[in-house]
């Protein structure tokens, strides 16, 4: 089902730049302060952005589409970190100590001392604002293949690194949640465009 009418196309896609205009508002919130409810409620923005461009797809005209656009990339990009921080922190029970860049701090034994613990992964959090900048640009043009690439160059780079199980569990975790994020904007973009 598709709306061919131009203002019911029109009201769907300021509906959807709505969505993604509140999804980077509590995106911003839950970067300043992180909590699951908000990005619970930003997740349920979005989906229920994608259930709407999929059941009913806008033919968004061009006026709507370049503000909906920057609005989902910025959406997928800032949002994506709170989103991804709240999903490691759940799934690592907030066990793991991180550095300010994103990175993680590894204590070599149980009975080691904590200052001499080192860093890993360091400037994760610039690297998961560039993936997800990538991603939603790659869906949003129509070329999702993109996304392997992007993987290949990020588990190329974080290689070394991966020797350490907290390491591995935060790239597999991290990189997962920020894709998933950041691919459900960009279908909503994709989608929305036509």
């Amino acid at each position: 089902m598709s709306s061919d009418d131009p203002f019911t196309s029109a009201v769907l896609a300021i509906v959807i730049a709505v969505v993604l205009a509140v999804v980077l508002a509590l995106s911003l919130w839950g970067v300043r302060r992180p909590s699951t409810a908000t990005m619970a409620a930003a997740a349920a923005l979005l989906v229920a952005g994608l259930v709407i461009v999929i059941v009913i797809p806008p033919l968004t005209p061009p006026t709507i589409g370049i503000p909906l656009t920057a609005l989902g990339i910025a959406a997928a990009t800032i949002g994506g970190n709170p989103f991804t921080r709240r999903a490691l922190d759940i799934a690592t029970g907030k066990r793991v100590r991180e550095t300010e860049d994103g990175g993680i701090l590894i204590v070599a034994s149980q009975n080691a001392d904590p200052a001499h613990a080192r860093a890993l992964m360091r400037g994760g959090t610039v690297i998961g604002y560039l993936e997800r900048i990538c991603t939603v640009v790659a869906i949003a043009v129509g070329f999702p293949e993109a996304i392997a690439a992007i993987i290949a160059v990020k588990g190329i780079g974080r290689f070394p690194e991966l020797a350490e199980s907290e390491a591995r569990e935060r790239f597999i975790i991290g990189t997962l949640a920020s894709l998933l994020w950041a691919g459900a904007i960009g279908t909503i973009i994709r989608l929305s465009l036509g």
